[in-house]
C-alpha cells in the first residue's frame, strides 16, 4: 500500500538554540520545495556514494539547476568511514572555493550522514547541511540527533562533532531499493527504541515484524515515525548527552567492539548492535534486573526479525574488554554500559563490575 505525499508527517527535534523538522513520507524527493527551503546559498555540494548516486543522484540535481552543485561520489562502506575520505570532501570545498554559506547534502545511509555532517562542522567551523538518509538504519536513528563522526583503527566513531543539519528528508521510496540484509540491520535500531523506553512499540513489533520483512508502507512508516520521536524527545532533552542520551547506546558498546575487532564492515552496524544487545539483556540478568523470560524475549525479536544473535566466535573475552575500554561512556578507566532495568526501561551508564562483564562474554550465546 503506497503512501501518497498528503500522508507525509512532519516531525521536529526541538533544541535550546535552534530545531529543525523531520520530514517522512512516500515521493519526498519529488518535492522540491522540502530541499530548497533549506539551502541558503547558490552552493550545494551533494556527498553520496558509488551504491546510492546511480539510484537517486538525478532526482536530487532535479531542483538545482540554478546551483553551483558539485558531487562527490564516495566508496560505499564502513571500512571507508574515516578521516582520508573526509580529506576529499575538504579537498573538493576548497578547489571549489565553497563559502561559509555553503550547504552540504548528505545522501546516503549511516556513513555517508555521518561523513557529510562531519566534513560539514568541520569546513570554516561549520557549514550547513542537510540529511537526505536513504537506508532504514538511518532513517531511524542516524540522521536525527546530530551525532557525527569517523571511525579510527583502534575505535569507532571516536572523532567526531554534535552537529544538527538543517533538516532530515526521510523518502521511504528509497527504500525499495535496498537490500535485505540492509534492511534487517535497521531494525536493529528499531527494537533498541522499544527496549529502552517503549514497551508498547516492542509489543507492536512482537506482532507486526512479518509486515515490515515484507516492506508494508505503512508498517515501515509508522516504525520511522516511532523511531523518529523517541529519539527526537531524548535529544530534545539532551543534546550533547550529558544524560538521558546516553540509553540510545544500549548494545552499542559491544557493538562497536565487534566492529572494530573484526574490521570495519565485516558486520552491518545493525548486526553488531543487535548482537551488543542480546549481551546487554545477558548482562542485564546476571544483575538480577530482568527474567530469564525477558532475556528470551529479546532473542526471540531479533531471531524474528533475521538478525544475528551470536557472538563472532573469533574475539576472546580479553579482546572484547580491550576495545570496550575504548568507549565515550567510560569515566576513569571504568566500563560504564547501558543495561536493562525491564523490557521498556533502559538505565543510565552504570560501572560494571568485570565478573559480571566477564560471565556475559563467556557464556552468552543467543
Amino acid at each position: 500500500m503506497s503512501l501518497h505525499n498528503k500522508d507525509m508527517k512532519e516531525l521536529r527535534v526541538e533544541l535550546k538554540d535552534k530545531g529543525y523538522p523531520i520530514y517522512i513520507g512516500s515521493g519526498l524527493l519529488q518535492q522540491k520545495e522540502l530541499l530548497l527551503n533549506h539551502i541558503k546559498s547558490k552552493q550545494v555540494l551533494i556527498v553520496t556514494n558509488s551504491t546510492i548516486a546511480p539510484l537517486y543522484l538525478d532526482e536530487v540535481l532535479k531542483g538545482l539547476e540554478d546551483f553551483q552543485v558539485e558531487v562527490i561520489e564516495l566508496p560505499d562502506g564502513e571500512q571507508y568511514k574515516n578521516l582520508e575520505h573526509i580529506e576529499q570532501i575538504f579537498d573538493l570545498l576548497l578547489e571549489k572555493k565553497f563559502s561559509r554559506n555553503a550547504t552540504l547534502v548528505a545522501l546516503g545511509g549511516g556513513v555517508i550522514g555521518d561523513m557529510g555532517g562531519f566534513a560539514a562542522a568541520c569546513y570554516q567551523r561549520g557549514i550547513p547541511f542537510i540529511q537526505i538518509p536513504t537506508t532504514v538504519l538511518a532513517q531511524v536513528d542516524s540522521s536525527v540527533g546530530g551525532k557525527t563522526g569517523v571511525n579510527h583503527p583502534l575505535g569507532k566513531n571516536m572523532i567526531g562533532a554534535f552537529y544538527q543539519p538543517q533538516c532530515v528528508i526521510a523518502d521511504m521510496d528509497v527504500l525499495d531499493t535496498l537490500d535485505d540484509r540492509q534492511l534487517v540491520a535497521g531494525l536493529a535500531e528499531v527494537i533498541k527504541y522499544g527496549l529502552i523506553r517503549d514497551l508498547k512499540f516492542f509489543e507492536w513489533l512482537e506482532g507486526n515484524m512479518a509486515l515490515l520483512l515484507a516492506r508494508d508502507k505503512r508498517a515501515l512508516a509508522y516504525v520511522i515515525e516511532k523511531s523518529c520521536i523517541n529519539k527526537a524527545e531524548i535529544v530534545s532533552e539532551d543534546e550533547f548527552e550529558t544524560g538521558i542520551r546516553a540509553i540510545l547506546n544500549l548494545g552499542h558498546t559491544f557493538g562497536h567492539a565487534i566492529e572494530t575487532g573484526m574490521g570495519y564492515g565485516e558486520y552491518l552496524h545493525g548486526e553488531a548492535v543487535a548482537i551488543g544487545m542480546g549481551y546487554a539483556a545477558d548482562l542485564s540478568n546476571r544483575m538480577g534486573w530482568i527474567t530469564d523470560a525477558d532475556v528470551e524475549r529479546v532473542i526471540a525479536l531479533m531471531k524474528l526479525a533475521g538478525l544475528p544473535v551470536n557472538p563472532p566466535k573469533d574475539m576472546t573475552v580479553e579482546q572484547f574488554i580491550d576495545l570496550m575500554a575504548v568507549d565515550k561512556k567510560n569515566v576513569d578507566g571504568n566500563i560504564r554500559l547501558i543495561l536493562l532495568d525491564s523490557i521498556g526501561k533502559a538505565t543510565l551508564p552504570i560501572n560494571i563490575e568485570q565478573q559480571y562483564l566477564e560471565q556475559t562474554l563467556m557464556n552468552y550465546a543467543g
